[in-house]
């Protein structure tokens, strides 16, 4: 992201010319950003050499898995739907980890035909089902146990996971009871452990108190796990001046864990790859001025990117084109939907925009497309790659006759 002759550039390509020529709204991709941010994933854990399985329920268009498979990620699914896209982009099956609390025996029978290298239960019922298709199959099959470690993630509440309130894992107690009960079945081969505890972690603190616990419950099992599968969660910088998660800190955790573990580590990250990578062209329809404030009603909306109705989220909203001219006033800019939670995002002060402008919002990347809707019945919007001056349509913008 940067401005040149105080225009908004995504790599070599302006906002300005992407709304011409595409129209809005419109999600941008950063190719570029992609890459980096793998390689700085990659180097920042090269010490431990991790399976890295990108989370694609985080962004999961073609083009996107695609270049994830051309940089050696494998993926995380957690549908039938994300599995098939997963292997579409050529992500090998034994680098493809099946996640999530209720997968369906159709799911379960056909991540079993294609594969891949494990199945991450959460359910002792979960596991009766996978060993009948095995047993009726002739087969062993690989699986991950998932673990609730309890921990406090200190994330927004609703992305948190790893607490004894949300529905994800198994209990302490639980965990280790069907570790006895199904280590010595004919069907069944448990391999990994799986924990997750939440999104948008920016403290390696959550990380070391989930650390504790699996190490601690480990020991406690005596069971050798040939994976131990930490989940993702890295969160990415939103706002300006806001923490960094410090991943320097978090792989001298893990490789002192690994010393009383002989594991390999299996990542999950999504957010962290894709997140600062998106951008959303808009435009603005119109400016409604009140005493109090200035409503910035933008062509996109809540069901573009829900992401701030959903969570509460914010996202940068910035222009296309800068100028010196500074309006003293709170602007708050929302969508067209009747919510009145279709909003994005306050700002106290913010330079002169008019009509048919052109904003964009920032870190999209990651939950923005996937959580896209049809609601007021409005077109999903367009999605595109940048890759230095090239511009490439990777989601054709959906039209109302498609959906009506």
């Amino acid at each position: 992201m940067k401005y040149k002759k105080r225009q908004f550039y995504i790599e070599n390509v302006s906002a300005e010319r992407i709304a011409r020529k595409f129209g809005t709204p419109t999600y941008v991709y950063s190719y570029d950003k992609i890459k980096n941010n793998i390689y700085n994933f990659k180097k920042n854990f090269k010490s431990i050499n991790p399976l890295i399985c990108f989370s694609v329920k985080s962004n999961s268009n073609l083009n996107i898995l695609s270049i994830v498979n051309k940089f050696g990620l494998g993926a995380d699914v957690v549908s039938k739907g994300e599995l098939i896209s997963a292997l579409k982009a050529k992500i090998k099956p034994e680098k493809i980890v099946f996640s999530g609390v209720g997968k369906t025996i159709d799911e379960l029978k056909f991540a079993i035909n294609k594969k891949i290298l494990l199945i991450n239960v959460e359910s002792e019922n979960e596991i009766i089902e996978i060993e009948k298709i095995a047993k009726k199959n002739k087969k062993k099959i690989n699986i991950g146990v998932r673990l609730n470690p309890n921990t406090d993630a200190k994330t927004l509440k609703k992305i948190s996971t790893g607490k004894k309130e949300n529905k994800f894992g198994l209990t302490e107690k639980k965990f280790l009871e069907l570790l006895y009960k199904y280590k010595k079945s004919k069907f069944i081969n448990i391999i990994c452990l799986s924990v997750h505890i939440g999104s948008q972690i920016m403290s390696h603190i959550p990380y070391k108190n989930m650390l504790n616990v699996v190490n601690r419950i480990i020991q406690k099992s005596k069971f050798k796990f040939k994976y131990i599968d930490l989940g993702g969660g890295m969160g990415i910088q939103y706002e300006n001046n806001s923490n960094k998660l410090n991943y320097a800190k978090y792989n001298k955790l893990i490789k002192s864990f690994l010393k009383k573990n002989n594991s390999k580590i299996i990542f999950e990250p999504g957010r962290s790859i894709v997140g600062n990578a998106g951008y959303l062209i808009s435009k603005i329809i119109y400016i409604k001025k009140t005493n109090s404030k200035n409503f910035v009603i933008l062509d996109s909306a809540m069901n573009d990117l829900i992401r701030p109705a959903l969570y509460g989220a914010k996202h940068r909203i910035v222009p296309s084109k800068l100028n010196k001219a500074k309006i003293l006033k709170k602007h708050e800019f929302v969508g067209p939907i009747c919510e009145t939670t279709d909003k994005f995002l306050n700002v106290a002060n913010y330079q002169k925009i008019n009509q048919k402008d052109i904003i964009v919002i920032c870190d999209v990347g990651a939950y923005g497309m996937v959580l896209s809707s049809n609601y007021n019945l409005r077109p999903k919007p367009a999605e595109i790659l940048v890759n230095n001056i090239s511009t490439k349509i990777i989601t054709k913008r959906q039209k109302l006759i498609n959906i009506i």
